[in-house]
């Protein structure tokens, strides 16, 4: 008895549940579809400010097309000839910044040319007046004493000659080459031709006074006697 009572339960609510499903489903169908659409979080239809935004770019373009309908075909012609005016001076600006530019790099070149110039002369200058104190070493030494107590002060003599050499050698001086080569205007000075027996034409004989150079420049040409 108590088991056809628990069934006659269960029938009742499973009977209950699908009317209550049965008004559900009649009360979807009778809603219109604005309304089964969900809002959006803000609470506003999902498209709103797509749609206004849209609305908004036809509005301006519609603004833009009436505003070149009402242009005339002089001020449209007035127009074109002032982008025209402003292409030409921008290239005009553009050419002349461009040759400034240049200028300017020729001119650093050749400022850095002059300060090198000037830095080489001078450097020049002061080499010379040394090469005129080697000059006197080297004929003190000439004289210099084989043997004896007296070589002493020409071993001192000797030894300042070197380090004044070893000093211009460090400048980047050298002695221009003599030693079995011919007479060249550009690197010796002739004071003399002499008929000789042992050297060719223009071939130099002897050396007078050491020539030097530094670099390409030479800062004194060597002093020689030639042969005819």
């Amino acid at each position: 008895m108590a088991d056809s009572k628990q069934n006659r339960k269960q029938y009742d609510e499973a009977a209950k549940e699908m009317e209550q499903d049965s008004k559900r489903e009649s009360e979807r169908e009778d809603t219109p579809e604005e309304e089964l659409v969900p809002a959006s979080e803000n609470g506003e239809l999902p498209g709103k400010d797509d749609a206004e935004a849209d609305e908004q770019d036809s509005e301006n373009d519609n603004g833009s097309e009436q505003l070149m309908i009402g242009l005339t075909e002089d001020e449209y012609d007035l127009l074109q000839m002032q982008v025209k005016e402003s292409q030409s001076m921008a290239e005009e600006y553009l050419e002349g910044w461009q040759r400034a530019k240049a200028e300017f790099q020729n001119y650093k070149k050749r400022i850095e040319k002059e300060r090198d110039q000037y830095y080489q002369n001078k450097t020049a200058e002061i080499l010379i007046k040394y090469l005129e104190i080697l000059d006197d070493l080297d004929l003190a030494l000439k004289d210099k004493p084989s043997d004896g107590g007296e070589s002493s002060w020409a071993d001192g003599i000797e030894l300042v000659y070197r380090k004044l050499q070893g000093i211009l050698e460090t400048e980047g001086v050298e002695q221009i080459e003599t030693d079995g080569q011919f007479f060249d205007p550009h690197l010796h000075e002739a004071i003399s031709h002499e008929e000789s027996d042992e050297h060719e034409s223009d071939q130099i004989i002897a050396v007078l006074k050491q020539g030097y150079r530094l670099g390409d420049r030479i800062l004194r040409p060597a002093v020689v006697r030639v042969a005819r």
